[in-house]
């Protein structure tokens, strides 16, 4: 499991933050909207960062939902979603607001996804580490993803030499860990943020760090494996350029 430095986690951290391993969890529903509902707790993750979200089960006594998706709400400008914050999409009418929950993750998805985010973390850290390129953009879906990267050119050759070095760091079973810094001191370490642009808004007080020993150290919100083993073969299978600057690493993991 990945550590957490849990005397600076924030008390209102969510629990996919704390430990991405929790499967079930108990969760209390805060508002209701037609088929979907923001929730007090949980262990779902609301997608984000490029990762989507978590899908899964939720049950009372009145009935089971399945979890299908999730919709970030910034304003009160979308009538559908009165309150900003996350929305999890339902498969029917939701449970009214005071409902009691019991949740169970997709647990094949999410595993799926974290070892898919860690791959693209050990990616962007060798190409950080060897080339000095930074990130202009990131997707994934369970075991696949791509990651756009700041060169004048790719070649198959170089795409190879990649590949055998993210796949060293994978047989180097190094661990993760998450930590949590305040934002003064997470703005003090430039090589924090790995994008071109800080995705970072400024409301952020308190950073979320998460690290591969030895590898890398990047600000992160979202769910990763507890050692980079974990992740399996990484293949690069295709590479395209998106722009003079901009180019396309694609990756797949094995199942």
């Amino acid at each position: 499991m990945s550590s957490t430095d849990a005397t600076r986690a924030p008390a209102d951290a969510p629990l996919y933050q704390v430990n991405a391993y929790q499967r079930s969890f108990s969760a209390r529903v805060a508002r209701a909207e037609g088929s979907a509902v923001q929730l007090e707790g949980g262990a779902l993750f609301p997608g984000g960062g490029g990762q989507p979200a978590d899908h899964g089960t939720l049950r009372s006594d009145a009935g089971v939902w399945q979890v299908t998706g999730a919709k970030l709400a910034r304003d009160d400008s979308d009538p559908a979603f009165p309150a900003a914050g996350a929305w999890h999409l339902l498969d029917g009418e939701a449970p009214a607001a005071g409902t009691e929950l019991e949740g169970e993750l997709d647990w094949d998805r999410r595993y799926e996804l974290m070892r898919t985010h860690t791959a693209l973390h050990i990616l962007c850290a060798v190409v950080w580490r060897d080339y000095g390129a930074k990130v202009t953009g990131a997707n994934m879906e369970p075991l696949r993803g791509r990651m756009d990267f700041e060169f004048d050119a790719l070649s198959g050759e170089f795409v190879r030499e990649l590949e055998q070095k993210v796949n060293a760091e994978v047989d180097a079973a190094r661990p993760t860990r998450v930590d949590f810094l305040p934002r003064a001191d997470a703005d003090r370490d430039p090589e924090l943020i790995r994008n071109k642009v800080s995705l970072l808004p400024p409301s952020i007080t308190v950073v979320r760090v998460v690290g591969i020993e030895g590898l890398d150290l990047q600000a992160d919100g979202g769910t990763h494996v507890a050692n980079t083993r974990e992740v399996g073969r990484i293949a690069l299978p295709s590479y395209k350029s998106k722009g003079k600057i901009n180019k396309r690493v694609e990756l797949t993991l094995e199942g």
